[in-house]
């Protein structure tokens, strides 16, 4: 939804309030402002008037005029079409800076002189309004020749755009959003009065007539029009232009003006479209259509419009003279939004309103439309209006004082309740004084209990206005382990499954041949399976890799060139005690034969495996391990530390292994489930100062494992070295039994920007301790 400060104050008081309290206000009554944009002509342009215009002798596309700026007389040659002598224009004079960077200075066009420029609003920094020049109009208030442009409102306005939510088809119009203003700054809202005087009218009654079916639930206005030379004001014409909205005829675009003004839907009607020749009666019909829509008729039961949705091009107004048919419509959104889920069907450019509620006030939106005819057009009016209203009952809705506060958590004043309420257009004058009857209105269709109304009171007064309370109420956390279990084994199972990996599940019974010749051990001979359901499956399984490696291989001779299994279940030690296990394999190619790796892909290797796994569990170190099993390559495998704990172990399958079950190169990884992190996330506080990277090169023997450099770096570290990893190994004769080992430091602080004498401190204090521990020496 689109407003202007300007047009907001057609209808609440805002000459004192700043736009940027306005848009602090808009937040925080639940308005949520997308964006604002400020219109500010630039200075040295002014307002004048055009005495004198005649053609320019060698250009027949110019004009010479002479221009009253207030202070003097200005010659000025135009070639705009529409510039005439009686116009009041814009005027940039001499020395002015055009919002395109352009600067306004005397110039000879074909011979004469010209000593400024007179103005189209696209040129002054404004939306792009009509063809030519402005031309000036009372619309935009009280102006002296002369005076800055930019000191006029109208020309110095911002435009505010807010997000609203689907339920607040009330504030789809500038009415309804200064009533929400209203209710925020305690303002009554300005209304449109406008004194009917029929007795010299022709009336209605004998140019139209109405026929209707029962039970519709529309409410229908209608007043007409003789139009005659009307002409839209600059002020329609730009902010229309602001809420980009351009219509084909002026009687269509002010109708829209005032729709998107006031809130109620109006349509214009083409008043021949319901005469029949020779006759000059227009009949109006309101009937059902064939898909159960309220539909506008004519002649011949011709469809003139449905009520809400779509008005046809046939009775639509075509020029801007004759008679006119204004119709304002109303239809509760809960109807017309329940017909169109039952049937689909063309929607017009109201729609959008009528199916999140538009404004019931009929009288208002028409009363603003034939005011604007009227003081905009030699129009004569038709006296009186026909009508049909549609009875219905007010929602009503009752709530007590006590319980209002016990809602909120506060004390709120009965007295700024009620005006709030109030302001916002609820009737609460059947109130006692303990207990609030309040009859909503039919523009707020989305109230409809005690805790809505709860809610306005909350969004006026403020969440930041009412003290916080704590609960005093409190329940015992009734889950238990086995949920905590539950959701941590669906956690892991979703991260393998996000990861590439399908789940295996496998009998809990496993060959205990198969597990012996691995290396395995099972049950003690007095715990053993007495009646084995099949001979493979003869104990009680005390891992999870030969399961996987048998589905793998099943999975491999089927012709899968990537087998990606995964497993979570109970394995059992030689006292048959139970315990959980998770269990990853990864077979054959990283990826899948495509063009990007020319049909050639790159097969599954250690570091790819690794951080498959750290994308499962999160961070771990690996560290030197030899498995006590036969199935893990000698020079491949690791133990897996979480937290300074071993949590399993990571490894290729054996050459010979993968060959038995026909398998392409394989890893696999099995873990202690138990010890697998299931935390919650803890914030931790970070640096605002910027972080330092050192690279120290390091001279260590071959044999030497990091893992003991590691630790002397850790325990030598100063508080700011906030972590180190090796990024190079290098070695060549010269070095002899010894590699060069580089490690890159990250150091940064909590309290300030690290100098270089700190810097070096820190990396001093490591390069000590490495040498006097361990005998390493830089580089």
């Amino acid at each position: 939804m689109i407003v202007t400060k300007s047009w907001l104050n057609e209808w609440i008081d805002l000459s004192n309030i700043s736009t940027d309290d306005l848009v602090k206000t808009f937040n925080s009554i639940g308005l949520e402002v997308d964006s604002v944009s400020t219109y500010k002509v630039p200075n040295k342009i002014v307002f004048g008037r055009v005495l004198e215009c005649k053609k320019h002798p060698e250009a027949d596309k110019l004009n010479i005029c002479q221009v009253d700026i207030g202070t003097s007389m200005r010659q000025i040659v135009c070639g705009a079409s529409n510039v005439r002598a009686g116009l009041d224009v814009v005027v940039a004079t001499v020395g002015a800076v055009m919002p395109n960077g352009m600067v306004i200075k005397p110039v000879k066009l074909r011979g004469v002189e010209s000593d400024g420029m007179i103005c189209s609003a696209k040129e002054i920094g404004l939306e792009d309004v009509q063809d030519g020049i402005i031309e000036l109009d009372e619309s935009i208030g009280s102006y002296t020749l002369g005076e800055e442009v930019s000191s006029n409102d109208i020309f110095s306005d911002d435009l505010i755009e807010i997000e609203l939510t689907a339920n607040r088809g009330d504030c789809l119009s500038i009415r309804g959003i200064a009533r929400d203003l209203s209710a925020a700054y305690d303002k009554s809202l300005k209304e449109e009065n406008r004194d009917e005087n029929d007795d010299k009218r022709v009336g209605i009654g004998r140019i139209l007539t109405l026929s209707h079916e029962n039970n519709l639930n529309v409410n229908l206005r209608y007043k007409a029009v003789d139009l005659k030379d009307l002409h839209l004001p600059f002020v329609l014409k730009l902010r229309l232009a602001q809420i980009k909205e351009k219509k084909e005829t002026d009687i269509e675009a002010l109708i829209h003006y005032v729709t998107h003004s006031t809130g109620v839907i109006l349509r214009a009607y083409n008043y021949d479209f319901f005469c029949n020749e020779n006759k000059t009666l227009a009949k109006v019909s309101l009937s059902q259509d064939e898909n159960g829509f309220a539909s506008i008729m004519a002649k011949d039961k011709e469809k003139a419009s449905t009520i809400g949705i779509i008005q046809e091009d046939a009775s639509k107004v075509i020029g801007d003279k004759g008679i006119v048919l204004i119709e304002a419509s109303y239809i509760p959104p809960d109807i017309i939004s329940k017909k169109m889920q039952e049937k689909k069907m063309p929607v017009g450019p109201m729609y959008y309103r009528t199916s999140r509620g538009s404004e019931p006030d009929l009288n208002e939106g028409l009363n603003y439309c034939i005011s604007m005819i009227e003081s905009n057009s030699e129009s004569s009016v038709f006296g009186g209006t026909i009508e049909l209203g549609d009875m219905h009952e007010d929602k009503i809705i009752s709530i007590s004082k006590k319980e209002i506060d016990a809602i909120i958590g506060a004390n709120i004043d009965k007295s700024k309740i009620t005006k709030i309420l109030k302001n916002l257009g609820f009737d609460t004058t059947k109130s006692s004084a303990d207990n609030f009857v309040i009859s909503v209105p039919n523009f707020r269709h989305d109230i409809s209990n005690k805790q809505d109304i709860v809610e306005e009171i909350v969004r006026l007064v403020g969440i930041d206005n009412i003290p916080s309370k704590p609960f005093v109420f409190m329940e015992n956390n009734r889950l238990e382990n086995d949920y905590f279990k539950y959701k941590k084994r669906q956690l892991y199972r979703h991260k393998a499954a996000y990861s590439g990996f399908f789940e295996s599940v496998h009998f809990v019974f496993d060959e205990k041949k198969v597990l012996h010749e691995y290396g395995f051990e099972t049950l003690q001979e007095e715990k053993e399976l007495l009646n084995p359901i099949v001979n493979t499956l003869d104990t009680l399984r005390s891992t999870l890799l030969t399961g996987l490696l048998k589905a793998a291989s099943n999975n491999s001779k089927n012709g899968y060139n990537s087998v990606k299994l995964f497993e979570i279940g109970s394995v059992f030690n030689p006292k048959r005690e139970e315990s959980l296990k998770m269990a990853v394999l990864f077979s054959g190619n990283r990826e899948s034969e495509g063009l990007a790796n020319s049909g050639k892909p790159l097969k599954v290797d250690f570091g790819f495996f690794v951080q498959k796994i750290s994308n499962i569990i999160g961070k771990f170190e690996l560290h030197e391990f030899k498995t006590r099993h036969t199935l893990s390559h000698p020079f491949q495998c690791a133990k897996v530390v979480v937290d300074n704990e071993v949590v399993g172990e990571l490894f290729r399958v054996h050459p010979d292994v993968e060959e038995s079950y026909d398998l392409d190169i394989t890893y696999m990884c099995e873990l202690d489930f138990e010890k697998l992190p299931n935390n919650l996330k803890t914030a931790k506080k970070t640096s605002k100062y910027q972080s330092v990277h050192r690279d120290l090169s390091i001279v260590m023997p071959k044999e030497m494992r990091y893992e003991e450099v590691k630790k002397v770096i850790e325990k030598s570290a100063s508080d700011e070295l906030i972590r180190f990893y090796p990024v190079d190994k290098y070695s060549d004769e010269s070095l002899g039994d010894n590699i060069s080992l580089t490690i890159r430091f990250v150091l940064q602080s909590l309290d300030k920007t690290l100098e270089e004498e700190d810097i070096t401190k820190s990396m001093q204090s490591i390069l000590d301790a490495l040498n006097s521990e361990l005998g390493i020496t830089i580089r």
